[in-house]
């Protein structure tokens, strides 16, 4: 199963990069930092809090609980990340390059005001929600602007800040050297290698179901279903040959593909039924889990979503036909033969 969820990993990452690379190169830049903003501020508003306490860092100093917030919860997704304590007030994280987000050469794509937009979005909203007006965030560093890694760290002031001065660049300065002795770690007990596996799958879906009412919201349903289901498509027939390779599929035809889609859904948490026969076959999902908490969506947002799997579908055997259809629920994929 682990390869499963890595599949799930790589596909929804890339799904995220796509779509914030179409809305950078076919609506605007400023367009691209907004969905950026608001998608990072959402998520912090959902999650930032209770994975202080989830991860049992809620009692300790400000700076110090944000920067191994972002350490560990962004480790715990596969992103490379770094950690330095300087105070009480003062504490350092880093992703160094390769950048999660940014996958590969889709970073040469990225402009810094989209970058920073993750910085506003969130981390210069961490004492906002900590009911702390003093402590803010520095950014010493992106990487889009050609530094080795997003860098920063979180500061509290003698004073309280402007809304302004939540998120402060200051590339003059330099993260120190992180000593990995050093750096927090999870309680094994707690979170097992098995709950690792589930988390690097969770991470990249999160971000692709908190995009949906972000993207609705932004751009309407109509545009909706064409950006970002043309990125689905893309993403789906780019990513069908990597994602196959793990989920130990290299057959072709109907059959093939349903075990495909059966293997990618349960790695996402659902329970799926799987029959065939010659010239055809079904997968019937019995819920969207990427929807969870969110409905009801327009179902703009699910026909763009149901494009990743037309694309794979065109990857793997472009002279088969899949219907995508949802009723009570539930996710029914049928593939037949032309």
């Amino acid at each position: 199963m682990a390869e499963g969820h890595r599949a799930v990993s790589v596909l929804y990452q890339a799904l995220l990069t796509g779509l914030v690379l179409s809305l950078v190169t076919r609506r605007s830049e400023e367009e691209a930092a907004e969905f950026v903003f608001q998608l990072f501020r959402r998520q912090h508003l959902e999650k930032f809090l209770p994975g202080l306490a989830k991860l049992g860092l809620d009692r300790l100093p400000p700076a110090v609980a944000c920067a191994q917030y972002h350490f560990l919860s962004n480790q715990m997704g596969g992103v490379k990340t770094e950690y330095a304590y300087e105070s009480d007030r003062k504490a350092w994280v880093r992703y160094p390059p390769p950048r999660w987000i940014w996958d590969g050469a889709a970073i040469c794509g990225i402009p810094s005001r989209v970058n920073a937009a993750i910085l506003h979005g969130w981390h210069g909203h961490n004492g906002v929600s900590l009911g702390n007006p003093r402590l803010g965030f520095v950014c010493t560093g992106q990487t889009v602007d050609g530094h080795p890694g997003l860098e920063g760290y979180y500061l509290e002031h003698d004073r309280e800040l402007a809304e302004d001065e939540h998120v402060r660049f200051a590339s003059e300065e330099a993260m120190p050297e992180a000593d990995p002795a050093n750096a927090p770690r999870l309680d094994a007990k707690a979170w097992p290698a098995e709950r690792l596996d589930t988390v690097v799958a969770r991470y990249a879906m999160e971000y692709v179901r908190t995009a949906l009412p972000v993207l609705l919201g932004l751009l309407g349903p109509a545009d909706t279903r064409s950006v970002l289901g043309r990125a689905a498509r893309l993403i789906g027939m780019q990513y069908f040959d990597e994602t196959a390779r793990l989920l130990g599929i290299g057959d072709s035809g109907p059959a093939a593909f349903a075990r495909y889609l059966a293997a990618l859904a349960a790695a996402q948490g659902e329970q799926v039924e799987v029959t065939s026969e010659p010239g055809r076959a079904r997968v019937l999902q019995k819920g969207w889990r990427l929807a969870r908490g969110l409905e009801p969506l327009d179902p703009a947002a699910f026909e763009a979503w149901a494009e990743l799997w037309h694309g794979a579908l065109a990857a793997h055997d472009r002279r088969l036909r899949l219907a995508v259809t949802r009723a009570a629920g539930a996710v029914d994929f049928a593939i037949t033969s032309r």
